[in-house]
C-alpha cells in the first residue's frame, strides 16, 4: 500500500488553572471522543499568536494572554481520512494565562467548531487512552517544566467510537 500523507497545522494553548490542565472535549478528526488542547488552524493569513488566542476563546470561553511560545512538535500516525492513510500534525504550542471569561461547557457550534466544551483535568489523569498526543505533551510540560520538542510517531492511532467523558 502506498503512503498518502495528510498534513495538519495548528496553534495550541497550554493553560494551567489551579494545577490542572485546561482541555476540551473533541468532536471530530483523529482525536474525536478524546480530550484535546484548545487551538486549531489559521484563519487566512492570520498570525500564529492571534490564531491561538482566537481558537482558545472560541473553544473555551476564556480570553488569555500569551506567556511565551513553547515551540513546535510533529506527531505522525496512521489515520484513514478521505484519500490519505497517514497524518502529520504540526503543532505550535503556547503557554497561556487565562485573563477573563469563564469556561464554556457548551460552546457555540459553527462550521469547523470541534469543541463540545472545556474542562480542567489533573495532568496525571490524562493518558493515551483518553487524550490526544497534544494533551499528553502539555501534561508533561506542566509536570516537568520542560518543552520536549522531539517529534513523535505512533504505529497505531485508534479513533474512538465513544466519548471518554461519558
Amino acid at each position: 500500500m502506498s503512503v498518502e500523507l495528510h498534513r495538519a497545522f495548528g496553534c495550541y494553548g497550554v493553560i494551567a488553572i489551579d494545577g490542572q490542565l485546561l482541555v476540551m472535549k473533541k468532536s471530530g478528526g483523529p482525536y474525536q471522543n478524546r480530550y484535546d488542547l484548545p487551538g486549531g488552524s489559521l484563519d487566512g493569513p492570520e498570525p500564529l499568536d492571534k490564531t491561538v488566542l482566537r481558537e482558545v476563546r472560541e473553544e473555551t470561553g476564556l480570553t488569555c494572554r500569551i506567556d511565551r511560545q513553547l515551540g513546535a512538535v510533529s506527531f505522525v500516525y496512521p489515520w484513514a481520512y478521505k484519500r490519505w492513510n497517514l497524518n502529520q500534525h504540526l503543532c505550535v504550542f503556547y503557554s497561556l494565562t487565562a485573563a477573563a471569561g469563564g469556561l464554556l461547557s457548551d460552546p457555540v457550534q459553527f462550521q469547523g467548531q470541534d469543541s463540545l466544551g472545556a474542562l480542567l483535568m489533573p495532568p496525571d489523569s490524562l493518558t493515551l487512552a483518553n487524550s490526544s498526543p497534544l494533551v499528553l505533551w502539555a501534561a508533561c510540560f506542566l509536570t516537568t517544566g520542560t518543552a520536549d520538542l522531539t517529534s513523535r510517531t505512533f504505529q497505531e492511532w485508534p479513533v474512538l467510537e465513544r466519548p471518554v467523558w461519558q
